[in-house]
């Protein structure tokens, strides 16, 4: 069987009465992503590992945000999308670890909607997919909470 391994990272400046989209859900909070999407930056990471997998580039270049029909785009589209590229046919996801680095709200009690979320749009099992939460000890531009960073890593096998 042939194997590929994607590493992606993503950032968001957080900014208020924005909504908080992240890992495909709705998080209550009074800040939310600033980006021309709908800001999942956890959904950005995802993609732009699966991409690198396959060295597809970025996200970026497939939804740039100078395109308006990106504008406020439910970044689960932008999954779907991403695995209905014909380079990755004749692949599947074997699993995604994603880590979250965001100082406010907590995200635990939101972890498993996200893993079920993602791995519905990704169609797999929800035991395939990590979802992990951090913050920083408030440190740096996520600990002032003036942003979110997510590093996502994928594994993907040939069928």
């Amino acid at each position: 069987m042939e194997y590929r391994i994607g590493q992606g990272y993503d950032v968001h400046a957080l900014a208020a009465g924005l909504p908080m989209w992240l890992g495909g859900i709705r998080i209550p909070s009074e800040n939310g992503f600033v980006a021309h999407s709908d800001g999942d930056v956890a959904i950005h990471a995802l993609c732009d590992a699966l991409l690198g997998a396959l060295a597809l580039g970025d996200i970026g270049h497939l939804f740039p945000d100078t395109d308006d029909r990106w504008k406020g785009v439910d970044s689960k589209e932008l999954l779907a999308a991403v695995l209905a590229l014909p380079a990755f046919a004749g692949w599947e996801v074997v699993n995604a670890d994603i880590t979250i680095a965001l100082q406010a709200p907590k995200l635990a009690p939101h972890i498993e909607a996200m893993r079920r979320t993602l791995a519905s749009v990704m169609g797999i099992a929800p035991d395939r997919v990590s979802v992990k939460a951090t913050t920083t000890e408030r440190l740096g531009f996520v600990g002032r909470g003036e942003g979110c960073e997510v590093w996502a890593i994928v594994l993907i096998a040939r069928k």
